[in-house]
């Protein structure tokens, strides 16, 4: 015997398979199979509930994103899609293409100006492409980290890594291994997008709505 859940159910997952075949959500379809999916879910969360509005990339609803129109993201890269992270963009944040970012992360690029808490001093942070930063770090304003660099989780990063190909850990984080860049895979999906937005129409996007 069906129960209350399922018949509620069933219904939202009939209209789901017609509404994703829709051209507005062809995101919803080509990025299924890649690391960072944007779901029509996710869609609705952020532009219809409001939950997270603005960010153009798919957000968790327990994370916060501040700043969305200074902040540059590349293909496959969704910074606060994993739960708990937050993303402060007062200054500027790039983040390179097929980066990922785990649970609980924080990117800062800006702090209080010490003699008076009331203003902020924002500085650029730059994270390079095939990046990966671990659960629970932490990037400080000023950094910049280079392609294929790997942040161990819990780490602080209070200084630049801009060479990259290197796995960083600890407090303040200190380069504890280099990566071979011949060893390194630069791969690409087949459907590539920034966030929600496809890369041959991301240009347009970006002139008009981002400040960078």
């Amino acid at each position: 015997m069906p129960t209350l859940q399922s018949l509620w159910t069933l219904p939202y997952r009939s209209l789901r398979k017609v509404v994703e075949w829709l051209p507005c959500f062809r995101f919803d379809r080509e990025t299924r199979d890649t690391q960072t999916p944007a779901t029509i879910e996710a869609w609705l969360s952020q532009y219809a509930l409001g939950r997270n509005r603005g960010p153009y990339w798919p957000v968790h609803p327990s994370s916060m994103v501040v700043g969305w129109r200074n902040i540059l993201i590349g293909v496959e890269t969704s910074p606060g899609l994993m739960p708990g992270c937050y993303i402060q963009g007062l200054g500027v944040i790039q983040i390179g293409d097929y980066t990922q970012i785990a649970s609980n992360v924080g990117i800062i690029s800006a702090n209080h100006d010490p003699c008076d808490n009331r203003k902020h001093i924002p500085e650029r942070v730059e994270i390079g492409a095939y990046c990966w930063i671990g659960m629970g770090a932490i990037i400080l304003p000023g950094v910049r980290l280079g392609d294929f660099t790997v942040v161990g989780a819990n780490s602080v990063v209070t200084k630049g890594f801009p060479e990259g190909h290197c796995v960083i850990a600890g407090n303040p984080a200190k380069k504890i291994r280099d990566l071979a860049p011949d060893a390194c895979q630069r791969h690409t999906s087949t459907h590539e997008y920034h966030g929600f937005i496809h890369r041959d129409r991301f240009p347009a996007f970006r002139a008009k709505h981002l400040n960078l």
